[in-house]
């Protein structure tokens, strides 16, 4: 068995990489290990100097990294650049933040008595992670873990074995290496062997729901405290008094970013049937009209699914909501020829015994659900076995902020679509996960955080 790297554009094989041996992975962890305990002597402004070395080299090299995305996944590659300048903003955040943030705490108790909350490293961290965006999430868990002396170890996703190559390379030449981060290419059996060694201390993963039950699960049976950012079917919110314009815009895009392999997309549109008409309109026209391409080309508009058996999948999805009395708005699905293409799908009048009304559609597929009025937005967009993002488009700010507390889920954004800052706490509720990624709160997740006492 072997990591393969298919061309998504092309379908041709790139490259393999071959799994370590049982041998070479126990040598990694080792190496781990001994970065976590020296660490221990070495003042966080050291780790934070090496952060920002990343920083230059990750923008240095983002051309680079930005093909190999493509290469790899089928990343358009102007979203990989982006990519790659939020590692790199990820990163310059902890170098910058990070070191106030680790300040002790002061706490009272008994009547003035003193005590001080002390951040520490607690040990190994084993980042499990996705192919869509194959440097972001892997920095997320990466930049906090480092500033505050946990080695990371990486398990990526096949189909990206380049993009965790080159990673790594560009950490080692940082600095970052002898054990503070660690790429390995190993087996499912392998990753369960790794979280049950007892130097491993937090397991972070980003993917699918069946993921999160397994690595949960191995976790949990060994004690090891872990973060789990899983799916999502996010809605977006259109208010009959939402400026229509900016909203038809930013769902299309909101939609089709990364050919619609997002977690936080916006996969449910739940317009107010006053203005839905209009909305309807709007985005049927740019779902029909998107260019699809090489994702190399500058002027590509979406690119091809990340596989073959995404492409299956997700068409798999498609005609079982159809065939369950779901309306097609905009027809769409495979293209024949060479790569991984899948043309848009708008959906409609989906209701609630369609399998599609609790299931994510990972690509590019939209739900449209017209209700009458705020309370029935909030009874909707509730009404999911996900909560990880959404966004609430009205131009009464107040309103937009109502509706916005109402929705269960980690975040929502008021007239703009949601996206990543590192400045911001991340993660979801129900099955979209646990644990929170980026912000102080993600520097936290893996900190013991002792507290001294004095008398």
């Amino acid at each position: 068995m072997a990591y393969k790297v298919i061309n998504p554009y092309s379908g041709n094989l790139v490259k393999e990489y071959k799994l370590m041996s049982t041998d070479d992975v126990a040598k990694r962890l080792d190496q781990a290990e001994k970065f976590y305990k020296a660490q221990k002597k070495v003042p966080v402004s050291e780790r934070s100097k090496k952060l920002v070395k990343f920083t230059e080299i990750l923008e240095k090299n983002q051309d680079k990294l930005a093909k190999e995305a493509a290469i790899n996944m089928g990343k358009k590659v102007a979203e990989g650049k982006g990519e790659v300048l939020l590692c790199a903003n990820l990163a310059r955040y902890y170098a910058d933040k990070g070191p106030s943030l680790l300040e002790p705490k002061p706490y009272e108790y008994s009547d003035g008595k003193k005590a001080l909350l002390e951040y520490h490293s607690i040990g190994i961290v084993a980042s499990i992670e996705p192919w869509n965006f194959p440097y972001s999430q892997v920095v997320r868990v990466l930049a906090p873990n480092y500033l505050l002396g946990n080695p990371v170890v990486l398990k990526h996703a096949g189909i990206v074995a380049g993009c965790a190559k080159l990673l790594e390379d560009l950490a080692t030449e940082a600095g970052l290496g002898d054990g503070g981060f660690t790429n390995l290419f190993v087996s499912h059996d392998q990753i369960a062997d790794i979280i049950a060694d007892e130097r491993v201390q937090g397991v972070a993963l980003t993917g699918s729901e069946d993921a999160g039950r397994i690595i949960a699960g191995q976790a949990g049976k060994n004690l090891v405290k872990s973060t789990m950012e899983l799916g999502g079917s996010d809605v977006f919110v259109i208010l009959d008094d939402a400026d229509l314009e900016l909203a038809v815009n930013d769902a299309v895009g909101a939609r089709l970013r990364n050919a619609g392999q997002v977690c936080t997309s916006a996969k449910r549109y739940i317009v107010e049937e006053s203005v839905a008409e209009r909305f309807i309109s709007g985005i049927e026209k740019k779902f029909k009209n998107i260019k699809l391409g090489d994702p190399l080309d500058e002027d590509t508009e979406l690119t091809p699914l990340s596989s073959k058996n995404a492409v299956e999948g997700l068409q798999k999805q498609v005609e079982e909501a159809v065939a369950n009395g779901a309306e097609v708005l905009v027809a769409g699905g495979p293209v024949q020829g060479d790569g991984y293409f899948f043309k848009p799908v708008v959906l409609a009048n989906i209701k609630h015994d369609n399998p599609a009304y609790y299931q994510e559609f990972f690509g590019p597929v939209a739900q449209v659900h017209v209700v009458p009025n705020d309370d029935a937005v909030v009874e909707l967009a509730n009404d999911s076995f996900f909560g990880l993002a959404g966004a609430v488009y009205s131009q009464n700010i107040e309103r937009a902020h109502a509706i916005a507390s109402a929705i269960e889920t980690g975040q929502v954004f008021i007239n703009r679509p949601s996206g990543a800052h590192p400045e911001l706490p991340f993660g979801g509720i129900k099955h979209s996960g646990y644990g929170r990624e980026m912000s102080d709160l993600g520097l936290y997740e893996f900190a013991n955080e002792k507290i001294i006492v004095f008398n």
